[in-house]
């Protein structure tokens, strides 16, 4: 029985724990049942409850049975109903809950199914499964879900391999639209116009099964997300490249396939340097290059700060491109079609029901029986679409920190000394966080003094130099120490990039802009390498600067900022000799010494 009890805590999630379903169950540690039982209970009970909620209400099971919570409900009442039963002994006090209550709650179901159309429990069966009882069920237009976007992973397979083994019973459409509005599972692809290797399925095809899936040859993405890693168009003589804010891996091993398809010499070493400083999401950025086998082209940076790394260290001497994707509000994220759902029953409404019952109803007692809307839980069954950070319902309150903090690592980013391609992007929607970083970014003495500049529309890359959405400009934002004239503003503009959610495009909310500068800047650059101490009074950093640490887990929640002052060895050090110099140019004006 502990198999519903612990079913029930991880959806009623009472600690606020952030991350997937999957995460959630095993990451426990203390669990009596199989963690793939529990997933197994979950996903298919939340399948059924929107149908099992109106059983349950129906039945006025929740106010007879005290003992029984919505959720604890549901879940009993699918098993009771399901041709495995209950799984309990007989004399348990959860099992002799629901059991007494099973002739109704079989009568409640039967109406339900002949009310939905559906002859035989098999044709209801397989209704539910395709997705074709939904609360929207009776609108006249066909219902637009995000689809299932799966990217083939050049590492291991190719495009035509997929088709004709993955895919090959499913039928390839000349458009999007059709696969936006497929019903339930239908097998139907469509081959992305601008991404390569990148197809979009009907939301609910389930692949996660799939010799494909669990061997790595096909990795879930959004399409949005496949932007920055194609964006920087990375080439044999770009050297190595830097993801910045790595986990779960994604768009690491989305370069390392880049790299992979367009090396030219294969012992010239070219790597991906991926930076993830929390540890539990550095163990998960592993699993996910080992599977796709980018291991051998990807340096994991575990545990440690991209904010930290010294640009003019000769460890990066090989670096010329970099990828930025750091922690944001995370409005742009879609909830996924695959999210579990669960709709619960009302307890209130057997109370209703109950009363309605009695032979001394009161007249009003009428109007106080509608029921009102009842709880949703909603939760992602994987890992593999966000992999940026959420976050909570004050995003207006935390857009200054986290616009602060973007910028901070895109100018960051700017001071590696061989750097001459940057791609910077979030799946957020507001200015603040893309534009406005931008804009900030460019105006930056780094930016200038580098020669750093945004990469223009008619230079990018071909597939997303079609993509119409481009960016937008919000006035008085910015403030007055930004100055921007009408022809910086549209070039800017129509070089960023920008991703709607709930569109015919399919994506979530993303943005995305890239930067370059000339080699001949990167030449002077390099004959004429800033020292320490000139870097540090370009960074602006003091000894009472504040950071901004984002969120410390790895799974999507959003917690307390951690603000703390940088004080790296380095940087103390660098401090400590700028002070001995200063002290001495002091010393040399009073002896009169030149």
């Amino acid at each position: 029985m502990s198999l519903y009890y612990e079913a029930a805590a991880v959806l009623a999630n009472s600690d606020n724990a952030g991350g997937s379903l999957k995460s959630r169950i095993y990451r426990q540690k203390d669990l009596k049942s199989s963690p793939a039982q529990l997933f197994a209970l979950i996903t298919e009970a939340s399948k059924w409850s929107t149908v099992l909620k109106d059983v349950i209400e129906n039945c006025g099971l929740l106010a007879e049975e005290k003992k029984l919570t919505p959720i604890l409900a549901l879940l009993l009442s699918h098993d009771l109903l399901s041709k495995s039963g209950v799984a309990a002994p007989a004399n348990h006090v959860l099992k002799l809950a629901i059991t007494r209550h099973k002739a109704r709650l079989n009568a409640e179901f039967t109406k339900a199914r002949l009310r939905a159309g559906y002859a035989t429990f098999e044709a209801f069966k397989q209704a539910v499964n395709n997705g074709a009882l939904e609360a929207d069920q009776n609108v006249t237009q066909p219902v637009v879900r995000h689809p299932r976007w799966v990217r083939v992973n050049t590492l291991k397979s190719t495009l035509n391999e997929q088709l004709s083994t993955t895919f090959a019973g499913y039928e390839k459409s000349e458009e999007l639209s059709p696969v936006l509005t497929a019903p339930g599972s239908s097998k139907l692809y469509f081959v992305d116009p601008n991404i390569p290797n990148l197809l979009a399925l009907p939301s609910k095809i389930d692949l996660t099964k799939s010799a494909a899936y669990t061997s790595g040859k096909i990795i879930f993405q959004d399409k949005a997300s496949c932007f920055p890693a194609y964006l920087l168009d990375m080439t044999a003589e770009d050297g190595d490249v830097i993801d910045g804010c790595a986990a779960p891996g994604n768009k690491t091993t989305h370069l390392a396939a880049i790299i992979s398809e367009r090396s030219t010499d294969e012992g010239c070493g070219q790597k991906v340097l991926a930076f993830e400083r929390d540890k539990i999401r550095t163990t998960t950025l592993e699993k996910m290059v080992k599977l796709a086998s980018a291991d051998t082209l990807v340096s994991i940076k575990g545990g440690q700060d991209f904010l930290a790394a010294q640009p003019q260290s000769d460890t990066y001497r090989s670096v010329g491109a970099i990828l930025l994707d750091p922690s944001c509000s995370g409005s742009g994220i879609v909830g996924r079609d695959d999210t579990i759902r669960m709709h619960l029953p009302d307890p209130q409404a057997g109370e209703k029901l109950n009363t309605g019952r009695g032979k001394k109803r009161k007249r009003d007692q009428k109007t106080a029986s509608v029921p009102k809307p009842s709880a949703t839980l909603s939760l992602e069954l994987d890992d593999s679409v966000p992999e940026e950070t959420v976050g909570d319902d004050k995003v207006s309150e935390r857009l200054a920190a986290l616009s602060a903090f973007q910028l901070r690592i895109l100018v960051h980013a700017m001071r590696f000394s061989k750097a001459c391609k940057i791609t910077y992007s979030t799946c957020s929607i507001h200015f603040e966080e893309n534009e406005g970083v931008v804009f900030r970014a460019l105006a930056s003495s780094v930016a200038k003094k580098r020669g750093w500049r945004i990469l223009k529309q008619e230079h990018q890359v071909e597939g997303l130099k079609a993509w119409t959405n481009r960016g937008v400009w919000e006035d008085n934002i910015l403030g007055e120490e930004i100055e921007v004239n009408d022809a910086q503003k549209k070039d800017v503009l129509a070089a960023c990039i920008r991703c709607n959610k709930g569109t015919e495009d399919g994506t979530m909310g993303f943005f995305v802009a890239a930067f370059i500068r000339d080699e001949y800047m990167v030449k002077e650059t390099l004959g004429s390498e800033l020292h320490v101490e000139a870097y540090e009074a370009e960074e602006g950093m003091h000894e009472d600067e504040e950071e901004w640490n984002g969120f410390s887990d790895g799974d999507n929640a959003p917690t307390t900022t951690s603000i703390a002052p940088i004080a790296t060895e380095s940087n103390k050090k660098a401090k400590t000799e700028a002070g001995k110099a200063k002290k001495k140019k002091g010393n040399s004006k009073k002896t009169g010494r030149s």
